[in-house]
């Protein structure tokens, strides 16, 4: 099914939903005993039932019943995802279908670990029976046919009423999910689903969550077009002093302005991209300079003319209310203004050159060294904005970059809002 079609409900207006659901019923009890089944069940379960029975699972059995990652695993995950930004477009868009307390707004990753959800402390209560909590895996392969597995595995927005479910515990619910898609790949990272008692979905609901599905989608490509405009005011100047080939791409490898190059909408960059020389497979030889959230490449023997030049990183701390980074090339500069966790870190990076490891991170800024996935989460958002920058193991700036540490002349105005125990320390130092 293409994005275009309607997506299919399982259980039509007009139809008696009791009767209805005794009907998939005796059709899932005869599939399970391997006996003649009174009709066939819609065609994207059938194939769900059949891939899960050739796996050899047990609906009896299959279902687990707690989350099995830690707390910080999951915001590590809800970072990653690509979903954080439109969490709130999807709570809006569904509201009225969870304001009456029957139903639960769920946000599953790519691979159907349930990041977030909401919904009445009864219907949540209710769900936590079946342990459909956030960090557990909703995947096909984890707990049967879902909406949100299902989902995943037939790519298109479905319905499952009661008895369509695989596992036999959870034919008292219904759910209808969504794929979200990245709208530069066309690649699905994740699916957002309502759940409920058999009796309280309605059959358009499915539509409905396949409209703010696609909504999301469209947020997303509007937030990904703003990126790059950043990026593109930032590089257009630096572009345009060059006389030979270049581009400006994000961390991603998107494209964002040309110089020179032929147009293109994507670059395959490494996964561990620091400035200097490295080979591109289409582009050859390049010099790779910072950019905020990006970078400027420089192509073939056009590149090379400014490499000798450190890079110039300046921590601005003297004004605690508004912190800032600048960054200075061989071919100009960008400042950014941090947030105030990120604020603290660069603080650190710029006082510890040789780096500091995730646990010590997380000792100076929480006094905890076991919330390293915190940290980690955090880090990761970080160099996406310093990309190459801000590098790891250890956690450290460029080694051969200029960091110039500025500091208020009163030291007790260090990050005044900061309950960082290193920051408080330093305060009194």
């Amino acid at each position: 099914m293409t994005r275009s079609e309607t997506p299919e409900p399982a259980l039509y207006a007009g139809d008696d939903p009791r009767r209805y659901a005794e009907l998939l019923t005796e059709v899932y009890d005869a599939t399970m005993s391997g006996d003649k089944a009174p009709a066939r069940p819609r065609e994207v379960i059938d194939d769900s039932w059949n891939r899960l029975l050739a796996q050899g699972a047990d609906p009896d059995r299959m279902n687990r019943t707690s989350p099995s990652v830690t707390v910080g695993d999951l915001e590590l995950r809800r970072q990653e995802s690509g979903l954080a930004d439109v969490v709130d477009d999807l709570a809006r868009g569904l509201e009225s279908v969870i304001t009456d307390g029957d139903n639960i707004l769920v946000i599953a990753d790519r691979g159907g670990r349930v990041l977030w959800r909401s919904g009445s402390n009864r219907v949540l209560t209710n769900a936590d029976r079946l342990g459909f909590v956030e960090g557990a895996d909703w995947a096909e392969d984890a707990v049967g046919t879902n909406a949100i597995g299902t989902a995943l595995a037939s790519g298109r927005a479905l319905q499952v009423f009661s008895a369509e479910h695989f596992v036999r515990s959870h034919h008292t619910w219904t759910c209808a999910g969504a794929p979200i898609r990245d709208a530069r790949t066309n690649e699905v990272i994740g699916v957002v689903d309502v759940s409920g008692p058999a009796a309280t979905i309605h059959p358009t609901t499915v539509a409905l969550v396949d409209a703010v599905a696609r909504l999301a989608e469209s947020h997303l490509r509007e937030l990904h077009r703003r990126t790059l405009d950043r990026l593109r005011s930032v590089a257009a100047p630096m572009l345009a002093r060059l006389a030979g080939r270049a581009l400006a791409v994000d961390a991603h490898g998107w494209v964002a302005a040309v110089e020179s190059v032929a147009d293109r909408n994507r670059i395959l960059l490494p996964d561990d991209l620091r400035p200097g020389r490295v080979w591109l497979p289409s582009l050859g030889s390049c010099d790779m300079e910072p950019l905020p959230g990006g970078w400027l490449v420089r192509v073939g023997a056009d590149a090379g003319a400014a490499s000798d030049v450190p890079t110039t990183v300046v921590v601005d701390l003297r004004d605690g209310s508004a912190p800032s980074v600048r960054v200075d090339t061989a071919l100009g500069g960008w400042t950014n203004a941090p947030t105030p966790r990120h604020a603290e870190i660069l603080y650190l990076l710029a006082r510890h050159r040789a780096g500091r490891t995730a646990a010590q991170m997380a000792h100076d800024l929480f006094g905890d060294e076991s919330r390293v996935i915190t940290v980690r989460a955090e880090m990761s958002r970080l160099r996406r904005q310093l990309a190459g920058v801000v590098v790891g193991n250890p956690y450290r700036f460029l080694d051969d970059a200029d960091v110039r540490l500025m500091l208020p002349l009163d030291t007790a105005r260090l990050l005044p809002h900061s309950v960082a125990p290193a920051v408080c320390r330093a305060r009194v130092a």
